[in-house]
C-alpha cells in the first residue's frame, strides 16, 4: 500500500490574537512570537495513513509546499512514524491560490508514480478552504471522497465511511482514491523519543518547480486564479449601558424599552 499525505505548515491557530499581523500591501498574513505548526487537519490525515500502515503495512510519503519552511515543523508526521518526506520548496511556491496548490500537488504525485491512496484533512486551518484534495483528483482523474471518518483496506478496495450531515454513508471504491480525513478518524498520534530520533535522520527529497515539470508562471502567486481583495482582522467592540430606575419594575420597564429601540424586542 503506497500513501502520500499531503500537509501544510501554517500559522499556528491555538496562538492569540497578537501574535498575528496583516500586511495590507500583500494581503498576507504574518505571525510574530509564536512558531508555525503542521496544520492541525493535516495530522488528522497522518494518523489516518499510520492506521492503515499498523493494519495493513505498506509506506507513507508525506508531500508539503512553501519557501523556508521550517525542518523541525515538517518533520513531524516523520516522527510520527511516515517513511519519506517531499518538499516543493521555492520562493516560486509562495502567494499561491487553490488552484497554484493543487497543480503544484498533482505534479509532485504523477513524478512519484505510484499511489494508491492520497490523504488530505478536510481543509486547511488558514484558509478553510477544503479545495486542494477535490481539485487534485480532478487533475489526475481520480475518484474523491470527502470528510472521511474511517478507512478499512480490503485486498484492492477500501471501504470508507464519510460523515454526513445526519450520520455517515458506506462507499466502497478501487484504488486510486482521494480521501479527505475529518477529525472522526482519531486523535494524531504523539510523535515518541525514537521517531524524533529518527525523523532527524532522515533527509527530505526538495523539488523546485523544474523538477516536477511546471514553469514558474505556473506556480505561487504568477500562476494564481483567485485574486484576494482584502485580508483584515476583525474589530470587536464590547458597549455596557446600565439601565437604572427607582424601582426594579421601573427598571425592566426601561431595559425592555432600549431592547425595543434596538429591535432585539
Amino acid at each position: 500500500m503506497n500513501i502520500i499525505v499531503c500537509v501544510k505548515q501554517v500559522i499556528d491557530p491555538e496562538a492569540p490574537p497578537q501574535s498575528f499581523q496583516i500586511d495590507s500591501a500583500t494581503n498576507r498574513a504574518e505571525m510574530r512570537g509564536a512558531s508555525p505548526v503542521i496544520d492541525p487537519y493535516g495530522e488528522y490525515a497522518v494518523e489516518a495513513a499510520l492506521k492503515i500502515k499498523d493494519t495493513v503495512g505498506g509506506k507513507i510519503t508525506i508531500i508539503t509546499m512553501g519557501n523556508n519552511l521550517l525542518r523541525e515543523v515538517v518533520k513531524k508526521p516523520l516522527a510520527m512514524g511516515a517513511d519519506e518526506l517531499i518538499l516543493l520548496e521555492d520562493e516560486a511556491y509562495e502567494s499561491g491560490d487553490s488552484w497554484t496548490t493543487a497543480q503544484s500537488l498533482a505534479a509532485a504525485i504523477k513524478k512519484v508514480a505510484e499511489y494508491d491512496l492520497i490523504l488530505f484533512g478536510r481543509e486547511a486551518s488558514d484558509t478553510n478552504a477544503g479545495q486542494a484534495g477535490p481539485g487534485i483528483a480532478e487533475i489526475l482523474g481520480v475518484p474523491c471522497i470527502s470528510i472521511v471518518r474511517k478507512i478499512d483496506i480490503n485486498e484492492k478496495l477500501a471501504r470508507i465511511e464519510r460523515v454526513t450531515t445526519d450520520g455517515y454513508e458506506v462507499i466502497e471504491v478501487n484504488f486510486p482514491v482521494v480521501v479527505t480525513i475529518s477529525n472522526e478518524i482519531g486523535e494524531p498520534r504523539y510523535p515518541t523519543i525514537k521517531g524524533i530520533m529518527g525523523a532527524k535522520r532522515i533527509e527530505p527529497i526538495v523539488w523546485k518547480p523544474g523538477d516536477i515539470g511546471l514553469g514558474p508562471a505556473n506556480v505561487g502567486v504568477s500562476g494564481r486564479k483567485a485574486k484576494t481583495r482584502q485580508l483584515f482582522q476583525p474589530e470587536h467592540e464590547v458597549k455596557c449601558e446600565m439601565i437604572e430606575g427607582e424601582t426594579p419594575e421601573e427598571s425592566a420597564e426601561n431595559l425592555a424599552t432600549k431592547l425595543r429601540e434596538a429591535k432585539i424586542l
